[in-house]
């Protein structure tokens, strides 16, 4: 079996009243819309071994948010496996975005399911701006290290 790869952007942000914050989306569709915690994600896609993960990043960004990122420089903050044994590259990259702006993708589904009817489900249903701490608590667990190890990365 192939192993699922996705890879995404960390954006993140300092400002005067709030500190340093990161940019997460909450992922959308019938299966999230009621949790809160692990219900939020970098904004991330897939991409096959025919794509460079930076280049799958930056396209995924776009999709997700509607919105291309910002020009970079962008940092490694290297590779988790969440518990669904996906591989989730992600880099760092600073930013600022109104969350109210950006119009996430969407994707289609079968729900409810068995039922025959296909359904059109915005990719996020929320973006929004976490201090570290409470992006761990949202973030799907594994993501968790990316937070950290951008902390890291800004000494």
């Amino acid at each position: 079996m192939a192993i699922r790869r996705s890879a995404g952007l960390l954006v993140h942000r300092t400002t005067d009243d709030a500190g340093l914050q990161v940019l997460l989306g909450h992922m959308g569709g019938p299966l999230w819309a009621r949790k809160d915690a692990g219900a939020w994600s970098v904004p991330k896609g897939e991409y096959t071994e025919q794509e460079a993960p930076l280049d799958a990043a930056v396209r995924e960004f776009t999709e997700e948010l509607g919105a291309p990122p910002p020009p970079g420089p962008y940092t490694s903050l290297g590779e988790i496996r969440q518990s669904g044994g996906k591989h989730v590259k992600v880099w760092a990259v600073g930013g600022d975005f109104d969350p109210a702006a950006l119009r996430p993708g969407t994707f289609t589904m079968e729900w409810p399911p068995r039922s025959g009817r296909r359904q059109e489900f915005p990719e996020l249903d929320r973006v929004g701006w976490f201090a570290p701490e409470e992006a761990r608590g949202k973030l799907v667990k594994a993501q968790g290290a990316f937070v950290d190890r951008l902390l890291e990365h800004l000494g």
